[in-house]
């Protein structure tokens, strides 16, 4: 079978731009959680959210086709631009334009939409812009992307929700095992700050509320915890089979070992809560990698601080695991939910977990809770080099992923730590 490596990463999140800023923040407890700044278009919708840092659109979105470009278009093609860079790949130069593929998840541009309503009812039909649907479309940052980097392959968006972006590269690890692409650039770009968007969550009390200190609010698997943090962020991956990575001696971060993908088919909004979908799931992943539970040393929970979710998850990885239940954190404590694009950073810690030896703690875990009787990374990272470590993500409508990771394969690997500091 074809081994699947990560060669190259974009991160564009709450907490941070670019693999070693955004896993130092992780391991380091610096949160991108905050009230919404004065004029934010969701200043009056959500008591607080994870806002990303400063970002300069210009040469992305520059001219009149700037202006009918949505925020996800834009922080997609921020983080397609990184993460080639990172893996250092030239379209046309050590890539072939037509083997190269992109695949980007999300619930699309839904704040041109909200624009665009509004405008209507305030002007009438003359407001309503003929490029609607180029703003709105979930397939626009895959296409821009495409578009902008030359990418000829395999090319296609994934809508499951929460699961999006970990879907995405699911399908990518597919797209390369069957010979049909040599790279994938996946992943996934969200940008869900607006108002009817963040509403909805807030009127279905799913958000966390209440909270005098805004960091304190995403606090997966503790007794306090009342609902998560709404967050904005993109991210994309390139995936590279070995032997192509290999031939231009790339350097992998790690292996996409395998993958599970089901559905609970229970509920449009709640997981199964005997756990029994999300399971399954992770047994599929090590079915596809061929591995068995014991192997697995880290756990990136989909951990979300609602009270349903973490308990589910957490009797859902107890019966995948058995007697071998590994080291469990959840990163949106500090991260918020950035929807689809929280499993992509997320797989991303998972990777780099295993390639630095270090694992990520959940911050905010004071007290946690009974009814999540796992070995929880908390306070503080923990120095442990798992031979594979898990990645979890779940969307409504019981939409399950798993993603495991090992050891890159490619030659030019590095593999040491000496000098790095947690």
């Amino acid at each position: 079978m074809t081994a699947v490596t990560i060669t190259g990463m974009g991160l564009l999140t709450p907490v941070g731009r670019g693999v070693d800023d955004v896993f130092d923040a992780l391991l380091h407890g610096r949160s991108g959680i905050g009230r919404p700044p004065a004029g934010h278009p969701v200043a009056e919708s959500v008591e607080l959210a994870g806002f990303l840092p400063p970002v300069d659109p210009g040469k992305i979105a520059s001219g009149p086709d700037g202006k009918v470009m949505d925020r996800t278009v834009i922080l997609a093609q921020l983080t397609a631009e990184d993460a080639l860079a990172d893996a250092g790949l030239v379209v046309g130069e050590n890539v072939d334009p037509d083997r190269i593929g992109v695949i980007i998840g999300g619930v699309g541009g839904m704040a041109t939409l909200e624009s665009q309503v509004l405008a209507r009812a305030a002007r009438g039909r003359a407001a309503v812009s003929p490029y609607l649907l180029t703003g709105i479309l979930p397939n626009m940052p895959a296409a821009r992307v495409a578009i902008r980097f030359g990418l000829r392959g395999y090319t296609s968006s994934v809508g499951t929700a929460c699961a999006s972006g970990a879907q995405a590269i699911a399908d990518a690890v597919r797209l390369i095992r069957a010979g049909e692409a040599d790279v994938v650039l996946c992943g996934a770009s969200e940008a869900p700050l607006f108002p009817t968007f963040a509403e909805t969550f807030g009127n279905a009390r799913a958000l966390a509320r209440g909270w005098d200190d805004p960091t304190a609010a995403s606090r997966p698997f503790d007794l306090r915890r009342n609902g998560f943090v709404l967050s904005e962020g993109a991210a994309l991956l390139v995936l590279e089979s070995a032997e192509h990575a290999t031939a231009r001696r790339a350097r992998g971060y790690a292996d996409v070992a395998g993958y599970g993908v089901n559905a609970d088919a229970h509920h449009p909004t709640a997981p199964r809560p005997d756990g029994t979908g999300a399971a399954d799931c992770m047994r599929k992943a090590f079915a596809n990698a061929g591995v068995v539970p014991a192997q697995v040393g880290y756990v990136n929970a989909h951990g979300t601080s609602t009270k349903l979710g973490d308990v589910a998850e957490s009797v859902a990885i107890g019966l995948a695991f058995g007697e071998a239940v590994p080291a469990v954190s959840s990163t949106k404590a500090l991260t918020g939910h950035m929807l689809g694009t929280s499993g992509v950073v997320e797989a991303a810690a998972s990777a780099l977990a295993v390639s630095r030896g270090v694992l990520p703690p959940t911050y905010n875990l004071d007290d946690p809770d009974p009814a999540c009787p796992l070995d929880l990374v908390r306070k503080e990272p923990r120095e442990l080099r798992p031979e594979y470590a898990l990645s979890n993500s779940f969307g409504f409508g019981g939409q399950n992923v798993s993603l495991l990771f090992g050891p890159a394969s490619t030659p030019a690997t590095e593999t040491t730590t000496e000098g790095m500091a947690w």
